[in-house]
């Protein structure tokens, strides 16, 4: 139970920090964030839908080893979809935050407000149990399903390394509802230690500043979370002792990047989803990941089929909930990730999403390999490649790029032409014609979603 683990390290006055309030995470002894009584949720299954992190990681920890299951709604669910979520879960509570409205009417669901400021604890719950941990997918491809975990399955990854590579002040660009941000809430627990939560109104070079003013020494986030950071003045600042990317491919030019920028620093490069859970781990510095991982075996098993990875492990999914969810794992145990790989030269590298295909006259162009290209240009920042329609051939790439220094002086315009000519020289060398931009523009910033991927829109 994350209580009894917040109770084990309460002399070393643990907090939760979020914009413009903090809790020590011991006072959960004595006083509680929920308007009702623990016997009240006792063995329910709850859905988590509170607007702000602070509360919902509040709610987390009062709520395991209490109710049968906790389903984490992630800020940016669509409200419309709760209903179904509830059904799905078959929830019969929902915790919201103290001045949160809720839309339409849920009947024989409870309705739990949580948040501060802390109010005595009346009573204890008399029996514990073994919550349930329900995560939803990003639900870019259609609805958002629900991923049931166990908090074993979630931990695992932690525990397999010890204590040496948690112990400090952790921080997240992930909200801590998504697999990646409950990773870092979830090592902070584990480890006794103080997290520094993100706002979504806030910047990432406000969220640096105060990053920096807790003294953070361990932080994750996104490949693209932290070219943002990069390019922030306050990164110079910024002396992490570990830093963990997962969410998207990690190409050699960010991890180049990050080592200039954090020489000091233990980088990992994480590979895992919300069904699959943390598969391995990368520390060499290389984009792709050595062949021992596929060939290694052990207790998390990685196979390459048709070009796809599959993972089997104790940190897999049990099982998606509903009772039209399709079903997880294939007759052997292993979970579809949907992503694509290619061996060469003795390394396995990311070629990307089987759904994320541009479909050339025929041929296939994964954006991301177009994008790993583009990025190795010293000019570049980041670059985001997509599709657009075309008469011909139904679609042709394009790209956008982020300079890492606009030209401003008289012969600006000329100096960028000569750089985009320079990137299709570059493609036009090493791809094959149907994977090269037809046209290339440079933007100030690339989209980024919720989760902190790139917002992969096809124009």
């Amino acid at each position: 139970m994350l209580r009894e683990l917040v109770s084990e390290h309460a002399s070393r006055g643990s907090m939760l920090s979020g914009l413009e309030q903090s809790v020590v995470l011991s006072d959960l002894d004595a006083a509680t964030s929920l308007d009702c009584r623990e016997r009240d949720i006792s063995g329910r299954s709850v859905v988590i839908f509170v607007e702000d992190q602070l509360s919902a990681g509040l709610a987390l920890i009062e709520l395991d080893g209490t109710a049968r299951r906790m389903v984490l709604c992630p800020p940016d669910l669509d409200p419309s979809r709760l209903p179904q979520v509830i059904v799905d879960a078959e929830a019969d509570a929902i915790v919201v935050g103290k001045d949160q409205r809720l839309s339409g009417d849920f009947p024989g669901v409870s309705i739990i407000r949580c948040g501060l400021p802390l109010a005595p604890r009346v009573e204890k719950a008399s029996e514990t149990c073994l919550t349930e941990w329900a995560l939803l997918t990003s639900g870019t491809s259609g609805p958002p399903k629900i991923v049931a975990h166990t908090l074993d399955s979630l931990s695992d990854p932690i525990r397999s390394e010890g204590t040496g590579a948690v112990l400090g002040t952790w921080a997240t660009f992930f909200d801590i509802r998504r697999y990646g941000g409950l990773q870092a809430f979830l090592r902070a627990i584990i480890g006794g230690c103080s997290l520094v939560l993100s706002h979504p109104h806030e910047s990432v070079a406000d969220y640096l500043q105060r990053v920096i003013a807790h003294d953070v020494t361990h932080m994750n986030g996104t490949p693209s979370h932290w070219r943002r950071a990069l390019m922030t003045p306050d990164v110079r600042r910024f002396q992490p002792v570990y830093v963990r990317m997962s969410g998207e491919i990690a190409d050699q030019s960010l991890l180049d990047g990050m080592r200039l920028a954090f020489p000091l620093i233990e980088m990992v490069n994480v590979y895992g989803s919300t069904e699959a859970g943390v598969a391995f781990e990368v520390r060499d510095g290389l984009e792709g990941f050595p062949t021992s991982v596929v060939e290694s075996g052990g207790d998390v098993e990685v196979r390459v089929v048709d070009g796809e990875l599959r993972v089997r492990s104790a940190r897999t999914a049990m099982r998606y909930l509903g009772l039209a969810a399709p079903r997880l794992r294939d007759d052997d145990g292993f979970v579809s990730t949907n992503d694509m790989v290619e061996r060469r030269d003795g390394r396995w590298y990311f070629g990307g999403r089987r759904d994320g295909v541009i479909n050339v006259g025929g041929l296939k162009v994964h954006p991301e390999e177009v994008e790993t290209l583009i990025n190795r240009h010293d000019q570049v920042r980041a670059s985001l490649v997509k599709g657009r329609a075309n008469p011909i051939t139904g679609k042709i790439v394009v790209a956008e790029i982020v300079l890492k220094s606009v030209p401003t002086t008289e012969k600006g315009g000329e100096q960028v032409a000569a750089i985009k000519e320079e990137i299709l020289a570059m493609c036009r060398s090493r791809l094959p014609v149907h994977k090269v931009p037809a046209t290339i523009r440079v933007v100030e910033s690339l989209e980024m979603s919720a989760g902190g991927k790139l917002v992969r829109r096809n124009a």
